[in-house]
C-alpha cells in the first residue's frame, strides 16, 4: 500500500474490499464527516462495479432499506462437508457516530427477530476524544444490547504493522456470526470502527488496484458450517504427511486419534484429554525452539483451544503454515494468531482411519519422535532423584520435580485439577514421563477459558464431589498464590457433604510465572530486581499451616520428592493440604538452561 495514505483509509479501503470478497454486494451509506473514510472506498468501489451502493440522509431508513435488500437478495451459497448450504446474502449500512447509530435501532430489531443479516460499520471517534464532551461522541460500543448476534469495538488504525490485518480478521468473525455459519442464527452484528484524523485521501485520488487492498500474506478464514452426514474434508497445501495435531484444553479423544490415524505428531497440552500415545510429542514447547525441525511443518490442524505457549502461537501464525481449526460448537473458534485457513465442525470419518493416511512417509513423523524422546530424556534427568540430592527447597528444577511426582502416582482413575501459571505448564513438561502406557494417564482439568488463578481450589472440590460418585479420587496441584487466592474455598460449614481432596501447593513466595515472562529481563538486572520483586514477584510471606488450621484443614510440609510420593499415595480422608517450598530466584535461568539442554538434544537427532 502506498504509504502516502492515512492509515483510515488504508483500513476502510481494506474493509469495503474485504466485504465485497465475501458475498456483500450492497452497501446502504448515510452521509457524515467520520465515516468519510469508508464513504471514499464504497464511491471507489462502486465505480469499479465491486458493490452498488444506496446513499440515504436518513439513517432509519437507510436501515429498513438494507433489511429489504437482505431479504429480497439471492441467497449465498456456503459448503458444509461437501453439502451446499444456502445462507442469506448480508448487507452493509453506514453510518457516522452519534445519534446516527441510533437511528438504526428500529431496523436492528427487526433483523434481530427476523433473523437478517445485517453489517452495521458504525463509524466512531477515537478512544481519546470519548468520554471528553467532543462534538457527536457518546458510548456507541453494545448499543444495539442483545438485539445484535455479534459487536465488537476497533481501535483507530495508526499504521501499526498487522493491523489491516487484525482489522480484516475481526470483519471475518463478524461476517460469520452474520450469516449465522456458526450456530445457525444469522442476524445484525456490530463493527465499531474508530477513525482519526486525516480521514480523506489525499487529493487528487489515486485508486489502489484490488490486488494492493490486503496486507501481504493476508489469509481468508473459511468457516463451514455445520450440516447433517459427513464431516468436513479440507484440501491440504503442499505434503500432507507433513501435518502436526496441536490439542488444546478440552480437544478430546479425536485429537490423538486422527494423529495416529494419519501418522502425525501431536502436541497435547494437560487438559487436552488427548495425551499420550507414540504420536505424542514430550517437551514440545522447547522441541519448537529448533527451527531445522519446525521448517518443515507445513499444515497444522488444531482441536480444542491451545493457551499454554507461545511457541505453540508462532506456529500457528507463520506465514507458511495453513491452519485448519476444528471447532465442533457454535461459538467462536480460537484463532489467536488470525491465521486459520479454514474452520471446520468436524473432520470428515476418513481421517480418523489409518486405512485412508494420506502423503508420502519421509520420515517426518519419525523425526518428531525422536525429539520428543530427546527431550523427555532431558526433562527427565533434570527433575530425577539424583538431581534433587540437595532436597526441594534448593534444588534446581524443584517446582518441576513436584509436578512430575504428582503426576507419577496418579492412575487412569484418577483426577487432577491443576492450576494456572507454572503448575499447568511445569505439568505440560514431565505428564507421561512415568506413564510408559498412555492408558495409564489421569484425566486432568484446568480453568483454561481465561486461564486465571482465582477459584481453583472452590473448582477442585467441586470436582471431588462429583467424581467422588464415580469412585474416583481427586487431587489438585497449585501454586502458592493460587492457593491465597481461593483460601476460603476450603470453608466449609457443618451441614455440608464432606469431600476427600489432597491439594499440592507448591510454596516459591510469590509469582514465579513472572520471571519467565519478558519481565523476567527486569528480575534478571541490578537496577530493576526490586522493582520486579515489588510489582511481579509479590512475596507474602504467608504461613499456610496456620491458615489451614484455621479452617479445619490438616496441612504438612514436605522437604524431598520421596516424602511427597508417600503423602500422595496416602489414603485421603477429607481436605488435606501437603505444601512443598521450592525457591523462586532462578526461575528464569531454569527456565532457559532447560529449553536450550532440549533444543541441543533435539538438534543431535536431526
Amino acid at each position: 500500500m502506498s504509504a502516502a495514505l492515512p492509515p483510515s483509509v488504508v483500513a476502510a479501503r481494506a474493509v469495503v474490499a474485504d466485504l465485497v470478497q465475501q458475498g456483500v454486494h450492497d452497501v446502504v451509506l448515510a452521509p457524515g464527516s467520520r465515516s468519510a473514510p469508508l464513504a471514499y472506498a464504497l464511491a471507489e468501489a462502486a465505480e469499479r462495479g465491486w458493490l452498488t451502493l444506496h446513499v440515504r440522509v436518513d439513517e432509519r431508513s437507510a436501515g429498513f432499506l438494507a433489511l429489504g435488500l437482505a431479504r429480497g437478495s439471492e441467497p449465498l451459497l456456503r459448503h458444509a462437508g461437501g453439502t451446499p448450504v444456502e445462507v442469506t446474502r448480508p448487507v452493509a449500512v453506514v453510518t457516522t457516530s452519534g445519534t446516527a447509530v441510533a437511528n438504526l435501532h428500529p431496523a436492528v430489531l427487526e433483523a434481530h427477530h427476523t433473523g437478517v443479516p445485517l453489517v452495521l460499520l458504525t463509524a466512531d471517534r477515537p478512544h481519546e476524544l470519548r468520554g471528553t464532551g467532543a462534538s457527536q461522541t457518546t458510548d456507541q460500543v453494545g448499543i444495539f444490547g442483545t438485539a445484535v448476534r455479534y459487536a465488537v469495538d476497533v481501535p483507530a488504525p495508526d499504521g501499526r504493522d498487522g493491523e489491516v490485518r487484525d482489522l480484516l480478521g475481526t470483519l471475518g468473525r463478524a461476517l460469520v456470526a452474520a450469516q449465522g455459519l456458526r450456530d445457525r442464527h444469522p442476524g445484525p452484528v456490530q463493527v465499531n470502527l474508530a477513525f482519526r484524523d486525516p480521514l480523506h485521501p489525499p487529493a487528487p485520488l489515486s485508486p489502489l488496484p484490488p490486488e494492493e487492498t490486503w496486507p501481504e500474506g493476508f489469509r481468508r478464514t473459511t468457516v463451514v458450517p455445520p450440516a447433517p452426514g459427513p464431516g468436513s474434508d479440507p484440501a491440504l497445501q503442499g505434503d500432507p504427511a507433513r501435518t502436526l495435531v496441536v490439542a488444546g484444553d478440552g480437544a478430546g479423544p479425536d485429537a490423538r486419534a486422527v494423529a495416529e490415524a494419519q501418522g502425525w505428531p501431536l502436541l497435547a497440552e494437560p487438559s487436552s484429554g488427548a495425551c499420550g500415545g507414540p504420536n505424542a510429542v514430550a517437551a514440545y514447547r522447547s522441541v519448537l525452539g529448533v527451527a531445522e525441525l519446525v521448517q518443515d511443518v507445513q499444515h497444522v490442524v488444531v482441536f480444542g483451544r491451545p493457551t499454554l505457549s507461545r511457541p505453540v502461537q508462532r506456529l500457528l501464525g507463520r506465514p507458511g503454515v495453513v491452519v485448519t481449526v476444528v471447532a465442533p460448537d457454535g461459538g467462536p473458534w480460537p484463532d489467536a494468531a488470525r491465521n486459520a485457513e479454514a474452520v471446520v465442525p468436524r473432520l470428515a470419518d476418513r481421517w480418523s482411519s489409518p486405512a485412508t493416511r494420506s502423503g508420502s512417509d519421509d520420515g517426518f513423523l519419525a523425526r518428531w519422535q525422536a525429539a520428543g524422546r530427546a527431550a523427555a530424556d532431558v526433562v527427565a534427568a533434570a527433575t530425577s532423584d539424583d538431581a534433587l540430592a540437595a532436597g526441594l527447597h534448593e534444588s534446581r528444577h524443584a517446582a518441576l520435580a513436584v509436578a512430575r511426582a504428582v503426576a507419577s502416582v496418579l492412575g487412569p482413575d484418577d483426577v487432577l485439577v491443576v492450576g494456572s501459571s507454572n503448575p499447568v505448564r511445569d505439568l505440560d513438561l514431565v505428564l507421561g514421563l512415568d506413564h510408559p502406557q498412555a492408558g495409564d494417564l489421569p484425566d486432568v482439568l484446568a480453568n483454561r477459558g481465561l486461564a486465571g488463578i482465582d477459584g481453583t481450589v472452590s473448582t477442585a472440590t467441586g470436582v471431588a464431589h462429583a467424581v467422588a460418585r464415580q469412585g474416583r479420587r481427586t487431587r489438585a496441584l497449585v501454586g502458592d498464590l493460587t492457593f491465597l487466592h481461593d483460601v476460603g474455598g476450603l470453608l466449609r460449614g457443618p451441614h455440608e457433604p464432606p469431600v476427600d481432596l489432597e491439594i499440592v501447593v507448591v510454596n516459591d513466595d510469590g509469582g514465579s510465572i513472572f520471571a519467565t515472562l519478558e519481565h523476567g529481563e527486569l528480575a534478571a538486572s541490578d537496577d530493576g530486581a526490586a522493582t520486579f520483586e515489588r510489582v511481579f514477584g509479590t512475596p507474602h510471606g504467608a504461613s499456610l499451616g496456620p491458615l489451614c488450621a484455621g479452617y479445619g484443614v490438616d496441612h504438612q510440609l514436605v522437604l524431598d520428592v520421596g516424602s511427597l510420593r508417600h503423602a500422595l499415595q496416602a489414603p485421603t480422608r477429607g481436605v488435606q493440604v501437603i505444601e512443598v517450598r521450592v525457591p523462586r530466584a532462578d526461575r528464569l535461568a531454569e527456565s532457559r538452561d532447560l529449553a536450550a539442554k532440549v533444543a541441543a538434544a533435539v538438534r543431535a537427532t536431526l
